[in-house]
Formats: structure tokens, sequence, C-alpha cells
């Protein structure tokens, strides 16, 4: 009997627990779907997160690397400006000292010498090139070439015009040779 016959307040009872529900389940899918939205996004935050700590720890290895490599070659400028001191102590050493003088000035130059060598060497300042050598174009600049023989293999190195210098691993100045061709 209850069925057949409901009140007016009956049916809006009913309707609105009907509506209350539909309600519910919009409100617990707008919930679902911005937990979805926040998820992603905090997903993505944690992942911009992880790029800029990579980032950072990439330029901080680069970073030490260029230092590394400033240090290592801080005295390169200073080596190209003594080299050309040097070769006037080299040409100086090879002229002939006839009389005491010339020879106690030539014992002066020598020491000069060898005191720039050694501070060089020091410094991991090193010569390359010397005749009989094999010709390496990392290290040496062809000024000219000499026919090969058979004492003299090609792209052997004939005469140093003038020598070269690397600072660690690095040319500082070619070495100007003439090659066995």
């Amino acid at each position: 009997m209850s069925k057949e016959k409901q009140t007016p307040e009956e049916e809006i009872e009913v309707t609105g627990e009907q509506i209350n529900v539909d309600t519910d389940n919009e409100e617990t899918t707008s919930t679902v779907d911005q937990i979805s939205e926040l998820e992603a996004k905090v997903s993505e935050a944690e992942d911009k997160y992880l790029r800029a700590h990579a980032e950072m720890q990439n330029m901080q290895a680069r970073y030490a690397k260029e230092q590394s490599q400033a240090v290592k070659f801080a005295n390169q400028k200073l080596a190209q400006s003594i080299l050309p001191a040097v070769d006037n102590l080299e040409r100086a050493l090879q002229v002939e000292a006839d009389d005491d003088s010339a020879q106690q000035i030539k014992t002066g130059v020598e020491m000069v010498y060898k005191t720039l060598i050694s501070a060089l060497e020091e410094h991991d300042v090193r010569a390359v090139g010397e005749a009989g050598e094999a010709f390496d174009p990392n290290f040496h600049q062809a000024i000219q070439s000499v026919p090969a023989d058979d004492d003299h293999p090609a792209d052997t190195i004939a005469t140093v015009l003038q020598k070269g210098y690397v600072l660690a691993d690095r040319v500082v100045r070619p070495a100007m040779v003439s090659v066995y061709n």
C-alpha cells in the first residue's frame, strides 16, 4: 500500500536521496580526477627536479674540468713569451769563443740558458723535434723537404730549424723542421 500512494513529500525525499547519491558519484569522480591531476603534477615536478639536479651535477663536473685545464695550462702564455729568449741563447751558444773573455761570456750565457730550460721543464714545458725522429704533424711543422736515401727513411726529420715545445700535452710552438721525403 505504501508503494501505491506516496505523498509528495515522500516522493521528494526519495528523489532527493537519488539526487544526493548522483551528486556523491559526481563528487567522487571529480575527486578522483583531481587526485589524478595532482599525481601528474607531482610526477612532473619530480621529473623537473631530477633533471635540474642532474644538470647541476653536470655543470659542477664541467666547471671542475675547466678549472683543472686552466691550472694545467696557466703557464702557456709565459712559455710562449720566454721561448724567443731561449732561441737567442741557443744561437749565442753556437758562436765559437776564441779568447778567455769570450769564453767567460759564453759560460755565463750557458748558465742562463740552463736555468731557463730547467725552469721550463719544472713547469712541464719540454722541447720536441730532433733530427732522426719520425715526423708528426701534431708536433712538427715541415718547412722544406729533402730527398730520402737508404740511410734516411722517408717521413723522418732531417734537420731542426727551430725547436718546438709542448706544455703537458698541448703544443706551445711546433718544431720547424725539414723532412726526408
